[in-house]
């Protein structure tokens, strides 16, 4: 069966939800996060759990996929809790906030588990989220302890 990739776009904060709802419970390594400033670019590639292709039957398999999110027309990018020097921290991938300035400008913001944050100024919402490659078998589906 062959695998089509998903590439989805985010031009509003109602995009971004979607793009953040697919990017839940990926996991990345720090040394896998580029600002690179000249280009106002901000890249970060992951390793996404593949919810769709779980949703879709109750004996499909856990896969993860390679994916890049890419973030243009960057102002500029602050972290807080994630230690830049450790190119091996895991982060787990839980939501994105956005919020929109009094001078039309976006802050948005990249939640990790244990508080870790990247906050991104953009002056526009223009998000890419890129599948990369082939999915891989996961042996075990993320799990959330509801109250």
């Amino acid at each position: 069966m062959k695998v089509t990739n998903l590439k989805l776009l985010a031009t509003s904060e109602k995009d971004l939800r979607v793009i953040a709802a697919h990017l839940q419970d990926s996991i990345v390594l720090s040394k896998d996060i580029a600002n690179l400033k000249k280009n106002r670019i901000f890249l970060i590639q992951l390793n996404r759990f593949m919810w769709e292709d779980v949703e879709k039957g109750v004996f499909r398999k856990n896969k993860r996929i390679r994916t890049v999110l890419k973030f243009d027309n960057v102002i500029g990018v602050l972290s807080k809790n994630i230690n830049v020097k450790n190119y091996e921290q895991f982060l787990d991938f839980l939501t994105i906030e956005s919020t929109i300035r009094s001078d039309k400008s976006y802050e948005i913001k990249l939640i990790f588990s244990g508080g870790a944050i990247i906050k991104i100024s953009a002056e526009v919402i223009d998000v890419t989220l890129d599948d990369q490659g082939s999915p891989w078998e996961s042996k075990t589906a993320p799990k959330h302890n509801f109250l």
